[in-house]
């Protein structure tokens, strides 16, 4: 499987956003930007996919900028990704179906689909929230102490 630079973008911005969901404040794409390195025009591309799937509100004035619509632990990478990627849940084409359809059923049956299933279940598992405690996770080893 692969996502595309949009939809890693997107799914990095929404984790931002999650980490900052607390502090109850809209945060700007100029922001979202500088602090990620992604430039601010894609961003401004990307929220506008979240945002016509709700996964963000938007706040338009001198205060404004964008923050999640629901909680971190309620939004799957499979939520803004579906979001974002417009291909991600497409069905695998015929293969060999004028020819041989009952090998092109079995292939979708035993192999595309299940596939499928597995990615959409194994995206839909992982939440904002679960990035952000494997972020922290990552810095433990910072943390330690060594005394000699």
């Amino acid at each position: 499987m692969r996502i595309s630079a949009k939809g890693r973008y997107g799914l990095a911005a929404m984790s931002y956003l999650a980490a900052n969901y607390k502090s109850g404040m809209a945060i700007t794409v100029l922001h979202i930007s500088e602090t990620l390195g992604i430039s601010k025009i894609y961003l401004e591309q990307v929220f506008s996919l979240l945002k016509r799937a709700k996964l963000v509100i938007s706040i338009k004035g001198s205060q404004g900028g964008y923050f999640l619509n629901r909680e971190p632990n309620e939004i799957s990478v499979y939520d803004v990704l579906t979001a974002i990627e417009t291909n991600l849940t497409e069905k695998t084409e015929s293969t060999v179906k004028e020819k041989q359809p009952f090998l092109d059923k079995a292939m979708e049956e035993m192999v595309f689909s299940q596939l499928d299933d597995a990615v959409k279940s194994a995206m839909e598992g992982i939440t904002l929230e679960d990035i952000l405690n494997n972020v922290e996770k990552q810095k433990e080893p910072d943390k330690l102490m060594y005394f000699i």
